[in-house]
């Protein structure tokens, strides 16, 4: 297909063309977003390697009732509002791997930017937070640390 025959196309398919034109500037500005947050999205695998590895800081900023029904071993639970760059649980980790976990993605990914911001290193959120955990059937403990 040379240059002459895709615009030919495109004028005879016009929602088509511009439909095409949307999806992808869509995910160009998606992509560059990830890119520049400056934190990194990483899947419960790479969460364990993380963990067996050491020096991994595990944060899981669920509500206490949630944290008490399952959480991942040797994660420490803090309340979001009461989370930030001055935490005792990493205001000594600037450079050590910092994941943060939650039910939903939100408040792990509100505190990954205040940390990158604070100049955290290595911020990482567990992609898919705590149901991407179970859904990878890796064990959860239940109770408080």
């Amino acid at each position: 297909m040379n240059y002459e025959e895709l615009l030919a196309f495109a004028g005879r398919n016009p929602m088509l063309s511009m439909a095409f034109v949307g999806l992808t500037v869509a995910i160009l500005v998606t992509e560059v977003r990830r890119l520049m947050r400056g934190y990194k999205s990483i899947k419960p695998a790479e969460l364990t390697q993380l963990m067996n590895a050491g020096g991994a800081v595990v944060v899981d900023l669920s509500a206490g009732t949630d944290f008490e029904k399952g959480h991942i071993a040797g994660s420490r639970n803090v309340q979001p509002a009461q989370f930030g760059p001055e935490h005792k649980l990493v205001v000594n980790a600037k450079q050590k791997p910092v994941v943060l976990v939650c039910r939903t993605g939100t408040a792990s990914e509100t505190a990954a930017k205040a940390l990158k911001k604070a100049g955290f290193e290595q911020v990482h959120v567990l992609d898919g937070g705590l149901p991407a955990w179970q859904q990878a059937e890796l064990p959860l403990v239940k109770g408080r640390n």
